[in-house]
């Protein structure tokens, strides 16, 4: 295999983060009686799925691209998930312009096929189309973020972002790998490919501990209540 024994070990807590993360999300939303947020929590396991087809990729020393390839229309649904979870949402807390939004993520992704600047493939479209739903749920998860600190911890909300973090610092590592150190791929420079992905297991960790630290807070203040 092409991953060492600690880059697996990155790559799965990575996973695992992930769907705990989703776990999390999920119970807050049962405890404080709020279906958008239980939703919001299921909105994420499409992510958590694909990233096991990621996984089956380095399995197959990434001799069978049609697991990224799927991964990557898995995550472009999962994108959506979440921004349609989002926009849930919003709609509890300010509804005239929750319309305003759904209309915006529409004209943004449906106007046309971008052009693809790695080529015509489909799958190359779709990471892209991919890639500008995530940033949408973003934007807009920081709207939310700003009407109403109930739904989610500042954790929570910095770990969902920091994924950009992850993606800029993969994309440079994967010029260092391939141009500079002379790989074939990103995955055969072990150390390169484990620090990249590294970056991702924080972000999840991140947001599964912002989830977590929601539930010690409602939970305290039901007892303080008295309830």
């Amino acid at each position: 295999m092409l991953l060492s024994f600690p880059n697996w070990i990155i790559h799965i807590s990575s996973a695992l983060e992930w769907g705990i993360g989703a776990a999390l999300i999920y119970r807050y939303g049962k405890l404080t009686g709020k279906r958008n947020i239980r939703i919001f929590g299921l909105a994420m396991l499409p992510h958590w799925i694909g990233s096991f087809f990621v996984l089956g990729y380095h399995i197959s020393t990434d001799s069978i691209p049609l697991l990224l390839d799927m991964s990557e229309v898995i995550n472009f649904f999962g994108s959506i998930a979440l921004l349609w979870a989002t926009l849930n949402l919003l709609k509890t807390t300010k509804k005239k312009q929750a319309a305003g939004y759904t209309a915006a993520f529409a004209a943004i992704v449906f106007a046309g096929k971008p052009q693809s600047y790695m080529g015509a493939d489909i799958f190359d479209t779709i990471l892209q189309l991919s890639s500008v739903v995530y940033l949408t749920f973003l934007v807009l998860l920081l709207v939310l973020f700003r009407r109403d600190r109930t739904i989610f911890s500042a954790l929570t909300v910095a770990g969902f972002w920091f994924v950009l973090v992850f993606i800029s610092v993969t994309v440079y590592c994967i010029y260092l790998a391939t141009v500079v150190r002379g790989y074939p791929t990103l995955s055969h420079d072990d150390l390169l490919h484990g620090l990249a992905e590294s970056l991702l297991t924080v972000s999840n960790l991140m947001i599964a501990i912002g989830a977590h630290r929601k539930i010690r807070e409602f939970e305290a203040e039901q007892l303080r209540k008295g309830k």
